[in-house]
């Protein structure tokens, strides 16, 4: 113990955070707040350095590589001590982290914490929770396999929406026009170091926040907010009636967190990590991608809705969202605090959370592709099909049923990851054609195992009549030197 005190005493003496721990330890609340309503903050903290701890340990045997990603966690599972375990951990923290945090964000909001003084506590919260909701997308990205691919190709599709900047918006998620290892590498950035670094950064301002202005009181009926009293107010009820954090909401708080940790260990023992499922294959465009847990009512609302409503729901639903939950305290600072009095907040709460139980349900079994693209949907127009033959017409419902156009535009309709087809046959001779379609090149996966012989007779046939008007089609380069003759030979 005279060692232990020696060292603590020469630490203090250099870094002088004795007093301010000390403060923390002993800084005084309202004695109503040592309740169980209050643990959920310290609880969605303690899951937060689970996920660092575990990500650290992660992060030695993960390769953040397109063609090794799969496998390093495939590696993990089979060959690494506890990997499989530390993978679980992982995975569970993230969804226990996610659940606890939208419950202490309505728990704050029923309880009137986002009221003056503390409108600012609330938006960093509101900046912690979008941070979280990162981290797990980001998380899933990590994985790799099919469905991490197609749920990212959900979300370029959705970013290049975006009026005038979507396509640039693409670019700078994806890394290029495309899902690849530059992808990968600007995902794992963003999981490890810059959503990490913002969200330790938040939360320790956070935290800071909660002390200086104080844990909020019991919301009672009639104790109005209002700027001129309420700080005086606080102060004198903790005078009256406080309690020291350390021990009285201090164990509270230690147990909820305990018994947090228990169930991740439980759960990443009994059900084993989230995937991988197989390795990502774009040539699998026939497939239905399960977003993890939390993004499943997204899943559930985008395939319940009319198709022609997903743009417009897309881009104007979640920033409305986004900015209402920042202006709340701009907007209802001051006034009552306790649900008893706010009917309103109660059935708003009440009302989001069995929308989010009932479509998370819907969406862990709504049988629905995405639509990747809202352009791809639209048919080939009137040129492509007039003036066809009946294999090129095939050759066009080809083109239409394997998404070709998600890549290639053709009449300015499509992506643009891809070369335009409008002129395809001009580059490409019909032995290229086939090459191409059937071993890939490029940036193209190769389509031999998802296209039958006759499928791809069609597509080629009906590709060899796009030259761009009138130009000459695509021939193969002439051999050098002069081309001897019959005649030639004879003389």
């Amino acid at each position: 113990m005279r060692v232990i005190r020696a060292l603590r005493g020469w630490l203090d003496r250099r870094l002088q955070i004795a007093d301010t721990i000390r403060g923390v330890v002993k800084h005084r609340i309202p004695r109503a707040t040592a309740s169980w309503f209050y643990v959920f903050g310290s609880v969605s903290f303690t899951l937060f350095l689970i996920q660092i701890a575990t990500g650290i340990c992660l992060a030695f045997a993960y390769v953040p590589s397109g063609a090794e990603a799969w496998n390093s966690l495939h590696a993990l599972d089979a060959r690494q001590s506890i990997g499989w375990f530390l993978r679980a951990m992982h995975g569970w923290g993230s969804t226990f982290m996610v659940g606890l945090v939208l419950v202490h964000m309505a728990q704050v909001f029923l309880f009137g914490a986002f009221k003056y003084p503390r409108e600012l506590t609330w938006i960093l919260g509101v900046l912690l929770l979008l941070l979280t909701l990162g981290m797990a997308f980001t998380g899933q990205v990590m994985r790799f396999d099919q469905d991490a691919y197609w749920g990212l190709g959900i979300g370029a599709s959705i970013m290049g929406r975006v009026p005038l900047l979507g396509a640039r918006l693409v670019d700078l998620l994806l890394g290029g026009p495309i899902i690849a290892g530059d992808t990968l590498s600007r995902f794992f950035a963003l999981h490890v170091f810059v959503i990490p670094g913002l969200l330790i950064g938040f939360v320790g301002l956070h935290v800071l926040m909660v002390i200086k202005l104080g844990i909020n009181e019991w919301p009672m009926p009639g104790r109005i907010v209002t700027r001129d009293r309420y700080v005086n107010e606080y102060e004198a009820l903790v005078r009256e009636d406080g309690v020291p954090f350390v021990p009285d909401a201090f164990k509270r708080d230690l147990t909820a967190a305990g018994l947090a940790v228990l169930a991740v260990i439980a759960c990443a023992a009994a059900f084993g990590p989230f995937g991988p499922s197989g390795p990502p294959d774009p040539t699998i465009i026939q497939t239905v991608p399960r977003p993890d847990f939390f993004f499943l009512w997204i899943y559930a609302v985008l395939s319940l809705m009319p198709s022609g409503m997903e743009t417009p729901l897309l881009l104007i639903a979640p920033p409305v969202g986004i900015v209402l939950l920042l202006a709340l305290p701009l907007l209802s600072g001051f006034g009552e605090k306790s649900w008893r009095r706010r009917p309103l907040s109660v059935l708003l709460v009440l009302f989001a959370g069995v929308a989010f139980v009932s479509l998370t349900g819907l969406g862990a079994t709504a049988p629905w592709s995405p639509n990747m693209q809202a352009w791809s949907e639209a048919p080939p127009g009137a040129r492509a099909l007039a003036h066809r033959s009946p294999r090129e017409r095939q050759g066009v419902l080809v083109l239409q049923n394997k998404q070709c156009r998600n890549c290639h535009s053709l009449d300015d309709l499509g992506g643009h990851r891809g070369p335009p087809l409008d002129a395809v046959a001009t580059r490409l001779t019909r032995d290229d054609l086939i090459r191409q379609v059937l071993q890939g090149g490029g940036n193209m996966p190769a389509y031999a195992k998802n296209l039958s012989p006759p499928q791809v007779t069609a597509l080629v046939s009906f590709l060899e009549t796009l030259r761009g008007g009138d130009l000459p089609p695509a021939r193969d380069p002439a051999p050098s030197g002069p081309i001897p003759t019959a005649s030639s030979a004879a003389r």
